[in-house]
């Protein structure tokens, strides 16, 4: 259960947010690894390099979202941003003690594997740059003296989405995990399990989507008791919407996290609702944290995380988030 400091931090969250939604741009995100920006910004302060390092892999749309929010957060605070990922975890430290060897002046990092970072982080914090946490690792903030998270606490999500399925009548529900080992994905079908006991989990390689689809309609084949597939992202979500049509199966659709063709999906009824944890929102509030802590010397959260999740989109008001997913914030 949520205390009311943390419904505050939340309503803080969304309210920020809204005040930074016309700076955003409405431009899809670039598969590249790297991204700079020229001299310019609104904020009368100097200008510093900080460095977006994420567990993506190349034409996630969901991360295309992470990276729009922290370049309008750049945009504004005056910021160089630079974003780099790669899923391979060991890489991706790789990634973080690069920016550390280049002497950034602030990191923003993704801990979906934190054992394989910490050695970077810690190397980051002893070079004096400040570092913050977004989307995964929750818990990881306070262990990795982290400055600030900003996310959504996953097995809270996987619980609350549990908790929907069984409220809509799921007896057999798959969650599909699409990156095996990533904790925060872990946490959401351990959460829909402990609500839904009769769950099934079922491994995919979610940077091969035929094989994603395939794999679904294979398991929908041998079992045809399954009534729900839950999802844990978009992209892997629209696909076993099409591995339930090709099989004719009367399995329900469910998701965490939102883009353009889910928001069109709810709005059809092919998916039936989506765990929202507002991912523009996290790039924007990883990138102004850390010029708020270099110009203000002080921290967002009072040493908690910062909740931006989660939140349940469906037909009930899906055509308002629709508004902003037209302009490139959800």
């Amino acid at each position: 259960m949520r205390t009311n400091g943390t419904r505050a931090r939340l309503a803080a969250v969304v309210v920020i947010g809204a005040m930074a939604l016309a700076g955003c741009s409405s431009t899809g995100g670039k598969k590249a690894t790297e991204q700079q920006n020229g001299p310019g910004g609104h904020a009368n302060t100097p200008r510093f390099t900080a460095a977006l390092i994420t567990h993506s892999a190349p034409g996630d749309t969901f991360w295309d979202m992470v990276r729009k929010g922290a370049q309008a957060a750049a945009d504004k605070d005056n910021i160089n941003l630079q974003y780099y990922s790669d899923p391979d975890a060991t890489k991706q430290a790789s990634l973080v003690q690069a920016a550390v060897d280049k002497k950034v002046g602030g990191i923003a990092v993704t801990l979906a594997k934190p054992d394989a970072l910490k050695g970077a982080v810690k190397n980051a914090e002893a070079a004096g740059i400040p570092v913050d946490g977004l989307n995964s690792g929750t818990d990881q903030m306070g262990p990795m003296g982290l400055i600030g998270f900003f996310g959504q606490d996953e097995k809270v999500a996987g619980e609350a989405a549990g908790t929907r399925l069984k409220q809509d009548g799921a007896k057999h529900p798959i969650c599909i995990i699409h990156e095996q080992g990533n904790v925060g994905l872990n946490d959401r079908c351990n959460g829909v399990k402990e609500m839904v006991p009769s769950t099934q989990i079922v491994y995919v390689n979610g940077a091969d989507l035929p094989s994603v689809q395939s794999t679904i309609t294979a398991k929908l084949q041998q079992d045809k008791q399954i009534d729900w597939v839950m999802a844990l992202q978009g992209d892997v979500a629209l696909n076993a919407v099409k591995a339930v049509s090709s099989t004719g199966s009367k399995a329900k659709v469910g998701t965490f996290d939102t883009n353009a063709g889910i928001v069109k999906a709810i709005q059809s009824g092919t998916v039936q609702f989506a765990v929202d944890q507002q991912p523009w929102l996290q790039g924007y509030l990883a990138i102004d944290a850390l010029w708020l802590y270099r110009n203000n010397g002080d921290t967002v959260g009072g040493g908690k995380p910062t909740l931006t999740g989660p939140a349940f989109v469906d037909k009930s008001n899906v055509d308002k988030i629709a508004t902003y997913a037209s302009k490139g914030t959800r």
